[in-house]
């Protein structure tokens, strides 16, 4: 049986029992939500992954994804988008959110499934790979095992991706890493993601860690370090 519990979060009832059976088929354990409303009452904490919409009612999937990410318990949990919208912006906007990937509708059941996998494989490798369990520098402190970002003693809510960005900076402190490096480490390489991205992730990283912001240097042409 596969240890991972997935929810679809979809307003298309059809949909999300297609993708509940064939989730279920490939062993994983499925919840499903007719909206982002119905997803936003359950423990959203007990799931490995969210597959989400982003065209709903009331809360879209990037207004429920912002509602997550402001939560340091539910912030590092991996979201796929599922979206008939396809521009670049909408794109930008969900990777930018943290996303892990962003499927265009119509998509194969196929496509799903492999991306799902993918994003299960690389959160699992990546946690195997947590040998420390604490990094720091100063007042930052991160918890690998818990996923929590503290700066001053005082929680701050990381998206999945700010976070690892940042985990991958006080691993390799003065360490210039460029945009292609930090994409192919954070980001799985089923992906594409817009060079924007990094520097949007960058930016709201260095908001969020405060007087350390400054640690995070750019350094024209090459890409970005945090001295140390």
């Amino acid at each position: 049986m596969n240890p991972y519990k997935i929810l679809v979060v979809d307003d298309e009832e059809d949909l999300c029992e297609i993708l509940q059976f064939n989730l279920e088929t490939e062993g994983y354990e499925v919840d499903v939500a007719y909206s982002a409303e119905d997803a936003l009452k359950k423990d959203i904490t007990q799931y490995n992954l969210l597959l989400l919409d982003v065209m709903m009612g009331v809360i879209s999937g990037f207004k429920m994804a912002r509602i997550l990410n402001e939560d340091p318990k539910t912030a590092n949990i991996p979201i796929i988008f599922l979206t008939a919208k396809d521009t670049e912006n909408d794109r930008l906007t969900g990777f930018n959110i943290g996303a892990d990937d962003y499927i265009s509708k119509p998509f194969s059941i196929r496509e799903v499934l492999a991306r799902v996998k993918a994003v299960l494989r690389r959160v699992e490798s990546n946690t195997e790979q947590d040998d420390v369990t604490e990094l720091s520098h100063e007042g930052l402190v991160m918890s690998i095992k818990n996923k929590k970002v503290t700066l001053n003693n005082e929680d701050v809510a990381f998206t999945k991706k700010e976070f690892e960005i940042l985990k991958l900076f006080l691993e390799n402190k003065n360490r210039v890493f460029t945009r292609e490096e930090i994409l192919s480490r954070v980001w799985s390489d089923e992906v594409v993601v817009l060079d924007r991205t990094i520097d949007v992730n960058i930016t709201r990283l260095r908001k969020k860690i405060g007087e350390y912001g400054k640690q995070i240097i750019t350094r024209l042409g090459y890409g970005y370090c945090f001295e140390g």
